[in-house]
């Protein structure tokens, strides 16, 4: 974890008191552990008290490893979205460690879905969570960072881009991560006067953590990632630069490291030289950009979307597929895929673009499949359709892939080939 990054510690932050939301896991539990080898103390401020069936870690054996790592730690259950427990939390830290230096506000809930199938209570909690959370844990510091001889506000959230291409595919999540982006607009000028940076922090790229792997289903999905370590070797710099003069700054993980001479960024990578998956929110990382710079330089794409059409079933998709078949399709390829569709024409397909010319049909794939994919079976006639993209399902949780992550990205070659129209 923090041992292996290739930022070093300089004891900026020993004696700090650091209060970090959803912490018991991912980015948070990173930078509590980088600021941890300093000897700062920590609050792991999360509701997880008891371990998940699919997600490791609690407050409590986040503390232990804070503690491990050279800091002083106090687990708090707190649920963000209940403002008695967040101060609650906060005036216990202070009792115990003589204030609070800094918040990090990295809890935050995510459903990458339309606005149709957006339940009310998965809106409210992305709301309660996001926006209001962020809000209300920076409400309750401020008296105990006004305190502070060099206090910050870092909320890990994206620049506020107005594209719409940011909105529509799931409009309730960006609006509730737009609200911590926008705390950061408005904090850093009003609390600008006390000296109170207030920054935003975000990944360039995917980050790997437990629940990337369980959304992925499985650990290959790293292949495409980076370690959490970029973001907290990126916060670190953040939070050690004088408040009084670093505020209002929309960051991103990559160019605060290169800013400060970090040139080898493949050590934040799983698999160093790999063709990255982007995340969300920065224009930079347009699919039809990226897919274009990764071509020249040799590299296979990534998923991107397409023109909509009519509803239809998986049966039409995969006949469609089979129409564009060919030795060339395969040598391009070279591996076989199945699908286990679940939902209302739920089955198992398969298509072999291994050998021959290629082949499909329904069942298990003969000897094997190199990448399986799982999903609904409407999901996946809209992605072969350009409906859903292949990145927002899989970061949602909508797409599971196993086996070789790399022959996944190739599936664009298939769909951008495809007539939609016979779909």
């Amino acid at each position: 974890m923090a041992a292996n990054s290739g930022f070093p510690n300089k004891g900026l932050l020993a004696g700090k008191t650091i209060f970090i939301t959803g912490a018991s896991r991912g980015i948070g539990k990173a930078i509590a552990l980088k600021a941890a080898k300093d000897g700062a103390n920590i609050i792991i401020a999360a509701k997880t008290t008891t371990p998940h069936p699919k997600l490791p870690g609690t407050i409590y054996t986040a503390a232990k490893e804070v503690e491990e790592a050279g800091g002083k730690c106090l687990p708090c259950a707190v649920d963000i979205r209940n403002e008695v427990e967040i101060q609650k939390a906060m005036k216990e830290a202070a009792d115990k460690f003589g204030g609070i230096d800094i918040l990090v506000n990295n809890a935050s809930a995510i459903s990458l879905t339309g606005t149709a199938v957006t339940e009310p209570k998965r809106y409210d909690l992305m709301m309660g969570v996001n926006a209001r959370g962020t809000y209300m844990c920076s409400k309750f510091a401020l008296p105990y960072l006004q305190k502070s001889s060099n206090p910050h506000i870092l909320n890990i959230s994206p620049p506020l881009n107005m594209n719409p291409r940011w909105f529509k595919d799931h409009v309730a999540y960006t609006m509730a991560k737009y609200g911590m982006s926008m705390c950061v607009l408005g904090m850093s000028e009003e609390f600008k006067p006390l000296s109170i940076a207030v920054n935003a922090l975000w990944p360039r790229t995917a980050i790997y953590t437990a629940a990337m792997e369980m959304l992925g289903g499985g650990s290959e999905v790293a292949n495409q990632c980076r370690k959490p370590e970029i973001m907290s070797d990126a916060a670190y710099v953040m939070l050690t630069k004088k408040s009084s003069e670093y505020t209002g700054n929309f960051a991103i993980d990559d160019e605060v490291l290169r800013n400060t001479g970090v040139t080898d960024l493949d050590q934040y990578a799983w698999v160093p030289g790999s063709t990255l998956l982007p995340d969300f929110f920065l224009d930079g990382e347009d699919p039809h950009q990226i897919r274009q710079q990764m071509e020249e330089k040799g590299a296979k794409p990534a998923f991107g979307g397409g023109s909509k059409t009519a509803a239809s079933g998986p049966a039409q998709t995969f006949s469609a597929i089979e129409g564009l078949l060919s030795e060339d399709l395969v040598s391009s390829m070279n591996g076989v895929f199945q699908f286990n569709l679940t939902g209302p024409q739920e089955g198992v397909w398969f298509i072999d673009l291994k050998t021959g010319s290629g082949k499909l049909g329904q069942g298990e794939a003969p000897g094997g499949a190199s990448c399986t994919m799982t999903l609904d079976s409407e999901d996946f006639v809209k992605m072969f359709k350009g409906e859903l993209k292949a990145v927002s399902a899989f970061m949602s949780g909508k797409l599971k892939i196993q086996g070789d992550m790399a022959l996944a990205m190739k599936l664009e070659k298939l769909m951008n080939k495809m007539d939609r129209s016979k779909l």
